[in-house]
């Protein structure tokens, strides 16, 4: 039985998540404690109590739901004595980092002050109000890019995330973005519209980002990690410190590849998901990607009852 665990991005995060896990796990308390302690604020009262305007400020939603993840994990790993063996394991975007201490390459504390880091100094490269990000649905990738090359005159505007086929997000500055946004539709886009974001992520305007958090990166422990990574910036695998350092740098300011990763994922065997943490994005994008695929989000009891229930090899159900 070949799988993957994958992990999700910035979007996730729901005020309360956890709690649950919080009360119920000492594994899954520890990770919220530790994280806290970590951080040196109290990031599980931002969970567990809000506001969601605070929770979806990005220097608190990339730690939260990093956090969230692990707690799920390790709830998996240390309370229910799972053993995990996946093939592959993956994150969008911020995931990529939670994938990464799951698989014993970050520490949890070191994860955590990473991403609360990236998510402060990705909110300040641009002045709120001046970057923008779009959906588009329904258009292809070759569209897409070259829309984005024509609008180029009036600012920066990128694919920023190819999540399946026919569902590319856009970035750049606003100006730009909102005329790609005019252009898709004209160009038979089922839908374009702007997404509800405080920056414009994994776009040129993200590098002095991708510069700074590579400074902080020799302030953090790595290891190999234990389980195969995809990367994001390359929908490649790859395993030794130095690349995936380079991996992470490299996605800041450019595309998430997360097709393409299912995509390779898929080629080498495996055809179950098992999406660790809050919500059922990847899920969703996974079935656009290969409808015969099989998907679990793993974030609550009956979701660590259904996973160890598939583990065994047992069934459950996908509805």
């Amino acid at each position: 039985m070949k799988y993957a665990i994958v992990f999700p991005g910035q979007g996730a995060q729901e005020v309360g998540m956890g709690r649950d896990l919080f009360e119920s796990f000492v594994p899954s308390r520890s990770v919220f404690e530790r994280s806290d302690e970590a951080l040196g604020f109290s990031l599980s009262r931002i969970i567990f109590a809000g506001p969601d305007d605070e929770l979806k400020k990005t220097e608190y939603a990339q730690p939260a739901i990093l956090t969230m993840s692990m707690a799920v994990h390790r709830c998996l790993e240390e309370e229910t004595g799972v053993e995990f063996a996946p093939e592959f394991v993956a994150g969008h975007s911020l995931g990529e980092y939670t994938a990464l201490v799951a698989s014993g390459t970050l520490s949890l504390e070191d994860g955590v002050r990473l991403v609360h880091l990236r998510g402060k100094l990705m909110q300040e490269a641009v002045p709120l109000g001046k970057g923008s990000m779009a959906a588009i649905i329904g258009l292809d990738r070759e569209s897409v890019i070259s829309i984005c090359e024509e609008v180029s005159s009036l600012g920066v505007c990128q694919a920023a995330n190819f999540n399946a086929p026919g569902q590319i997000v856009i970035s750049g500055e606003r100006e730009a973005v909102d005329k790609a946004v005019s252009m898709c539709k004209d160009a038979g886009a089922k839908r374009a519209l702007p997404l509800k974001v405080s920056a414009p992520f994994h776009c040129s305007l993200m590098r002095p980002v991708a510069d700074r958090l590579r400074e902080s990166f020799s302030r953090c422990s790595w290891n190999r990690p234990k389980w195969p990574l995809i990367a994001n910036v390359s929908a490649g695998l790859v395993s030794d410190v130095e690349s995936i350092q380079e991996a992470l740098f490299l996605q800041t300011f450019m595309p998430v590849l997360w097709s393409g990763s299912i995509e390779l994922m898929i080629s080498r065997g495996v055809r179950s998901f098992l999406e660790v943490g809050p919500g059922s994005v990847l899920s969703g994008l996974i079935k656009r990607i290969s409808a015969d695929s099989r998907c679990l989000s793993v974030n609550d009891h009956e979701g660590i009852r259904e996973v160890i229930d598939f583990l065994k090899g047992g069934q459950y159900d996908e509805s």
